[in-house]
């Protein structure tokens, strides 16, 4: 069937494009969803009408979606999870949950195939992920997976504190390794060069 689309969709046309497309696609999924319409007389008189508004739509779309990268962009999204005491965490923060938290950060629908973390996260900590709002257009956010049971920032503070108390520990460990080295070389001048 000889179709005139609408508007765009992803991966099959842009918006006043005329192509043919197989019957029940066309009956079952583009016509009742207002994509496209069968390509009459009529129709194809209006081509040019269809791309100059898919045009304005698309630059709106793609300014809308710089907006919000901006708004995005450095964010850190805070996501509690069970976790052993060893940081493995009892299942895995997916795509779809970031998407989820990112929507109700921004109060705007985001697709959770537009969030890039490879594989899912299976650890507790800080995660640099991608988020790709539109072809043209990405944001860099931060995702914080916590134990439950504490908040983002108490978990973070306990972390800070930790590593501290680890720089301490290792300073004194190398003080005291460098007076037993000194003390050994007063013993047995023999050893000295």
């Amino acid at each position: 069937m000889r179709v005139v689309f609408l508007q765009d969709v992803a991966g099959v046309a842009q918006g006043g494009d005329v192509k043919e497309v197989k019957n029940g696609f066309a009956r079952n999924y583009l016509i009742p969803k207002n994509f496209a319409v069968p390509a009459t007389h009529n129709e194809l008189q209006r081509v040019k009408q269809y791309s100059e508004q898919a045009e304005r739509t698309r630059l709106r779309l793609l300014q809308d979606m710089r907006e919000l990268s901006e708004t995005l962009n450095g964010k850190r999204i805070d996501v509690e999870m069970r976790a052993g005491a060893s940081g493995q965490l009892y299942g895995s923060v997916t795509n779809a949950i970031i998407a989820d938290k990112l929507s109700e950060l921004s109060e705007r629908d985001i697709d959770r195939r537009g969030i890039e973390i490879g594989d899912p996260i299976r650890q507790l900590g800080s995660f640099d992920v991608s988020v790709r709002l539109h072809p043209e257009v990405q944001a860099q956010i931060e995702v914080l997976v916590y134990p439950t049971g504490t908040t983002a920032d108490a978990w973070l503070q306990s972390l800070e504190e930790a590593a501290e108390s680890e720089e301490g520990t290792e300073a004194a460990t190398n003080e005291g390794e460098s007076e037993e080295t000194a003390e050994s070389e007063e013993d047995n001048p023999d050893n000295a060069s």
